[in-house]
């Protein structure tokens, strides 16, 4: 059976900084937009760890009487996206593992593309799972090549992993960050207090005032411990293949990823699509949040002016992360209304983020026009998304993708707006400046080996 977490998680770690839970508590909190299904927290005094987590958001999970009882001076805390089913209290992490050797903790973000191979080995020679989730899998590696140096074991475990990820494992004296050799998932490293901090998203380093170091170089381990900072290469292969969609959706428009603001990039795009493809608009709305900056963009380009048509219900979470299409559809219409008086009578020039199943598209357009719009022009600031995700992202199969086999007029028709285009895989390039990155959902050319059929892609998940 496969594992079925299916969208980016969060990351936080703090090594040997007093009062470690509560800028903890802060860092997973800016983080919360990248998985509002379960979340967790584990410290270590040296001795001992302790642990809480459970399901929903941080503010439901924990309180200052919590936060106090998680004593120590470095820890790891994690953010879980949903599944199909919703959160289990089996899957949400950090998780804890005690070994003759060393008890030690571990979360992850991202997918393990070999885990049924690697899984059904371990099985077959002994190894038990409560789980289906990649952080109990590099765990299971770990111990069974643990006899007595822990680094080495954690090395051997990685270099049987294939796919998109990052990971913190912390030790009672240590603290471990790895980043995949592909650079597929974001991890960053900062200082605070004379000591470390790493977050998957710089924005949790702001919160708590801690300065920003670098970013993990891919196929790299961090060692944090008394002797300081010590950085190992678990493979000599590296590229910066990182996830386009973070750039795009995922990340916090105040994170940097390698050295990119992620407002700066959205705008960039933005902008390349106006030049692109102009539309015959009065106004330019932006869907909330995550397409502001390239609507802002978009209308700076074409100098239509820039309207807040659509407002967003604070206490709705993302419809790309909710498990469930029913739930999805539901919330569609609960997280956004639009305001009559900026969109009736007006040409609206829509941007958008993407366009994976539609849901929520189609229902913005028919808000829209419900409002009085007399047209609705969608413009989409990425590529056409074409082909699932391996790596961790809520699109696993071609059954969930409306641009797997639908034609771009085909799409415009489904969404019901009166002209549809996206941004060309060349502009969006040069709107990061970079020359790699991961477009396999829009391209269908992934950098790993996937491990299965293509057309048969992960359905065994649903």
């Amino acid at each position: 059976m496969k594992k079925n977490i299916k969208e980016k998680c969060g990351l936080f770690g703090i090594y040997n900084v007093d009062g470690a839970a509560e800028l903890m508590y802060y860092g997973l909190h800016a983080l919360q937009h990248r998985g509002q299904e379960g979340c967790g927290m584990v410290t270590t005094d040296g001795r001992k760890m302790h642990i809480i987590k459970g399901e929903g958001l941080i503010v439901e999970n924990f309180d200052e009487k919590k936060i106090h009882s998680l004593t120590g001076r470095s820890g790891i805390g994690h953010v879980m996206a949903g599944k199909d089913d919703g959160a289990e209290v089996s899957e949400i992490q950090p998780f804890i593992f005690k070994h003759q050797f060393s008890d030690f903790a571990i979360a992850h973000n991202g997918s393990v593309v070999n885990f049924s191979e690697i899984r059904e080995k371990l099985e077959r020679s002994g190894h038990l799972f409560h789980s289906y989730a990649d952080a109990e899998l590099f765990a299971q590696l770990i111990i069974e090549n643990l006899h007595g140096d822990f680094t080495a074991a954690l090395v051997t475990a990685l270099r049987q992993m294939e796919g998109g990820f990052s990971f913190l494992v912390m030790t009672p004296d240590k603290i471990y960050a790895v980043r995949d050799k592909h650079g597929l998932r974001p991890l960053s490293l900062g200082r605070i207090n004379g000591g470390y901090v790493l977050a998957s998203e710089t924005c949790a380093f702001d919160i708590i005032g801690a300065s920003f170091e670098r970013d993990l170089i891919p196929g790299e381990i961090l060692i944090l411990s008394a002797d300081g900072c010590q950085s190992l290469k678990y493979s000599n292969f590296s590229h910066r293949y990182l996830c386009a969609m973070e750039f795009a959706y995922f990340a916090r428009p105040d994170s940097n990823l390698e050295e990119l603001n992620v407002h700066t990039f959205r705008r960039a795009s933005g902008k390349a699509l106006a030049v692109e493809h102009p539309a015959p608009g009065d106004i330019v709305v932006g869907v909330p949040d995550s397409s502001i900056s390239a609507a802002m963009g978009y209308a700076e380009a074409t100098g239509l002016p820039y309207e807040i048509g659509l407002i967003k219900n604070r206490y709705i979470a993302r419809t790309f992360i909710q498990p469930s299409r029913k739930i999805r559809e539901k919330t569609v219409k609960l997280k956004l209304s639009s305001i009559a008086s900026v969109v009736r009578g007006k040409r609206v020039v829509l941007v958008d983020d993407s366009i994976v199943r539609g849901t929520t598209c189609r229902r913005i357009v028919a808000l829209l026009k419900e409002a009085g719009a007399v047209e609705v022009h969608v413009r989409i600031a990425t590529p056409q998304i074409t082909h699932p995700c391996f790596y961790g992202v809520d699109f696993t199969t071609y059954e969930e993708i409306i641009g797997a086999f639908n034609s771009k007029e085909q799409i415009r028709q489904a969404i019901g707006a009166d002209s549809l285009e996206y941004l060309s895989l060349e502009r969006f390039y040069q709107a990061c400046g970079r020359s790699e990155l991961c477009t396999a959902c829009f391209t269908g050319k992934y950098p790993t080996n996937i491990y299965q059929a293509l057309k048969e892609a992960n359905k065994i998940r649903k």
